[in-house]
């Protein structure tokens, strides 16, 4: 009987350290395996690469946009750009021209 009682104070006392060492594994397994753990790293970076690609993207086609914008500024219209537009809204331009840039 005395060893019976023995076994179950030791089981008692094991319960505590056994449930602390059973969260520390959950939460080791979550560091590696949950949606932000180690192995997410990878897929988060392709997906940042993605992303700084096509703020490229869009950046240039700002820049392209802005180019455009400048050169139809009212106090000093680019007089190509707007005889381009004029020819285009008139319909005066033939689908097989040639522009050619001479810089």
């Amino acid at each position: 009987m005395a060893h019976i009682a023995k076994l179950r104070l030791l089981l008692w006392s094991a319960i505590g350290p056994a449930i602390a060492l059973l969260l520390l594994l959950f939460f080791a397994g979550y560091v590696v395996l949950g949606a932000n753990g180690v192995l997410a790293w990878g897929d988060y970076s392709r997906q940042l690469h993605v992303a700084q690609a096509e703020l490229k993207q869009t950046q240039h086609a700002q820049a392209e946009l802005r180019n455009r914008v400048d050169l139809l500024n009212p106090r000093r219209v680019d007089p190509d750009l707007s005889d381009e537009l004029i020819r285009r809204q008139l319909g005066v331009i033939h689908h097989d021209e040639v522009v050619v840039p001479l810089n």
